[in-house]
């Protein structure tokens, strides 16, 4: 049983899903390299190559999604200079970037628990306490949530936002 479509979002085929979060989400993040340099960056990694190498991409196509990441906000560059170098910079993640966290750690437990051999190769633990962490829908009280408990309504705030404008053409 799917989510609860609630009020004019009952009738799929009424309306379209014109200004989706989740397409303009992924429009920043929807490509594995994108989701494993956030991964790396969440571990700690913070210099260009460590990216590269970790993540297994050339350093063209890891230049490309740090730039990309950076002007979306998700990192930020700060500049550092090993002695007798010149200042380069790393990669650090911004709170629009950490916020991804518990996502790319939903995607890892689902990932275990389908696709792995029945023993996930990493455990999300609580450091202080060792207790093992998992990511989980819940309301704002506090509850946990299944699929089927879940409603979606229009958010009456919200306005779609107004189209550029067209440049006039010449007759």
């Amino acid at each position: 049983m799917p989510v609860v479509m609630e009020g004019a979002l009952a009738d799929l085929g009424a309306w379209k899903t014109d200004h989706c979060s989740l397409v303009k989400a992924l429009e920043v993040v929807g490509t594995r390299s994108a989701l494993l340099i956030l991964r790396e960056a969440c571990y700690g990694t913070t210099r260009f190559s460590g990216f590269a190498d970790r993540i297994g991409i050339t350093d063209r196509a890891a230049a490309q999604q740090l730039r990309r990441l950076t002007e979306a906000g998700l990192l930020a560059k700060r500049p550092y200079r090993e002695d007798g170098g010149r200042t380069r910079d790393e990669y650090v993640l911004t709170d629009m970037g950490r916020e991804l966290f518990p996502v790319i750690v939903a995607l890892m437990q689902w990932g275990d628990r389908h696709l792995q051999d029945g023993t996930a190769p990493l455990h999300y633990v609580d450091h202080e306490t060792g207790v093992p962490v998992h990511v989980e829908l819940r309301t704002e009280t506090g509850d946990t949530l299944e699929l089927e408990q879940v409603g979606i309504r229009r958010n009456p705030a919200w306005r779609a936002p107004k189209p550029a404008p067209q440049p006039e053409t010449a007759p």
